[in-house]
């Protein structure tokens, strides 16, 4: 690897790695969490569902796989194009087209519409791989852009720009939908034009992050070949790598049991967040406005969150101060099982959106510490595999009971059990050793 990996970077240059947060967090708000899954259901696929081979499947079953088809896609490529960009120094690169071609399946929403089904989830596909893709080589910036002892605060202050950026264009969003007939636009369109909107957002404001982040050059391939030319021994090599991955992240102290406290409480997290929006539709009988509201709480606390847990990790190490946004996670799931009001759903909202930010941001920093920073992006690929692979158990869970039980409340009880495991786990990691910012 090339001994001038490692940047010493600038303000600015911390800048323009935390406006990519900004760019694509308007995607995940505006576009995979609040608008098209509603518009999918009620207006792209037919009232008695969608046939596939025969077979006739609902509108949140088809979401279903293909949310997960566009995780496996990252896990399937995600580690191997991680090696090759650490290689030769295509991180940058690899962040351009991801971007490139999320923000535009998701401009092109536009051209969704009922009956529209196959197009409409491959433009998702598009778009979802695209966000997730680009996420794995934009994690991989993080130690080098940041001063090892300014990893939490870095890391916080992206999130920050991230939950600032997607709030204030789902604002907008939901704006321009609450307020469609005023502009004279059909509430489909006005749906479409959020989602376009949110794409926009995303390349354009993306546009900052490129021209201000710097990359060293890659390192020679033995036979001297460098560049794009080199591409496919540079992949040959990646995979090479790849095989060997996981026997370095045994090697690597730490890191190892982080990613399995990782697995448990990130599942939790997950879980709560993918459905809190449908046990407040089903369980409280909560309005879609109340829906809306509470996400927007949550988007804009959080950016309190992210900084206020980079500060107590200055003060009690990184590790307990996320050993802590665990524990607080434990108790929204207590709390969420006993609510039964707008105001105790808005006070929840309140709290994930604290400890949302403080988990992300820490959960992040301290992979980083833990990793090899001339690898980065190769390690930050299985990161972003083990953040898919871990919000696979907790649904399913949350599933099974409420169809057991009748209940979701119960289910939402069950995922206790997710917390304190990876608060266990979590307490026995190593800490790394503390670096002077």
């Amino acid at each position: 690897m090339s001994a001038e990996l490692k940047i010493n970077s600038s303000p600015r240059e911390v800048r323009a790695w935390c406006l990519y947060d900004w760019a694509n967090s308007a995607y995940v708000t505006t576009v995979a969490v609040a608008v098209l899954p509603a518009y999918f259901a009620a207006v792209v696929v037919p009232e008695g569902g969608a046939t596939v081979a025969g077979v006739t499947l609902s509108a949140a079953s088809l979401w279903g796989y293909l949310i997960s088809a566009s995780a496996l896609a990252v896990f399937l490529l995600a580690p191997l194009l991680g090696a090759v960009a650490d290689y030769s120094g295509f991180r940058r690169r690899f962040l351009m087209a991801f971007c490139l071609m999320g923000s535009v399946a998701s401009v092109l929403l536009l051209t969704s519409g009922p009956g529209l089904v196959w197009w409409t989830m491959a433009l998702f596909f598009l778009a979802q791989v695209g966000f997730v893709g680009g996420n794995v080589f934009y994690d991989a910036f993080l130690p080098h852009v940041a001063a090892p002892g300014d990893l939490d605060r870095v890391s916080g202050r992206g999130f920050a720009y991230g939950y600032l950026g997607g709030g204030l264009q789902f604002a907008l969003s939901l704006g321009l939908i609450a307020g469609h007939e005023q502009l004279g636009l059909d509430k489909d369109l006005a749906a479409r034009l959020a989602m376009a909107f949110a794409g926009l957002w995303w390349g354009g404001f993306a546009l900052l992050t490129f021209r201000g982040l710097r990359e060293a050059p890659g390192a020679p391939l033995p036979g001297g070949e460098r560049g794009v030319g080199a591409v496919p021994a540079y992949l040959r090599l990646g995979l090479s790598r790849m095989r060997g991955v996981w026997g370095r992240a045994r090697a690597v102290p730490g890191l190892a049991l982080f990613l399995a406290a990782f697995m448990f409480y990130n599942d939790g997290v997950q879980t709560v967040i993918s459905m809190a929006t449908i046990y407040g539709k089903t369980e409280l009988g909560l309005s879609n406005t109340v829906l809306m509201l509470t996400l927007l709480i949550i988007q804009f606390v959080s950016i309190l969150g992210a900084e206020l847990f980079s500060r107590l990790a200055r003060l009690m190490t990184t590790r307990r101060a996320l050993m802590l946004a665990v524990a607080l996670w434990g108790g929204v799931a207590v709390y969420a099982y006993g609510m039964d009001s707008a105001a105790e759903y808005f006070a929840m909202g309140g709290i994930v959106g604290l400890v949302m930010g403080g988990s992300q941001a820490l959960s992040r920093s301290m992979y980083a510490r833990l990793i090899p920073a001339d690898r980065s992006a190769e390690f930050f690929g299985y990161f972003s595999v083990v953040s898919r692979l871990s919000a696979i158990v907790g649904p399913l869970v949350f599933a099974v009971v409420a169809q057991s039980t009748g209940s979701s409340r119960g289910a939402i009880l069950w995922l206790v059990v997710f917390f304190v495991v990876g608060f266990g786990l979590l307490a026995l990691v190593r800490e790394p050793e503390p670096v002077a910012a």
